[in-house]
């Protein structure tokens, strides 16, 4: 089962989305897809970072 996302972005923006996507031979929505899959599954707290310090 999929989801939906609705978004507001300037027409810049989504003249560039659709550009690129046209040149990659992609829909927008496997372009959106390609670019959350690239991002880390695991994105560490800053206040971890800032535990971590104090520690030493």
């Amino acid at each position: 089962m999929k989801e939906s996302l609705h978004c507001r972005i300037t027409k810049e923006r989504l003249y560039k989305l659709r550009l690129y996507a046209v040149r990659k031979q992609k829909t927008m929505t496997q372009v959106i897809s390609d670019f959350i899959d690239s991002l880390p599954t695991y994105v560490e707290d800053k206040r971890s970072q800032t535990d971590k310090m104090v520690e030493k």
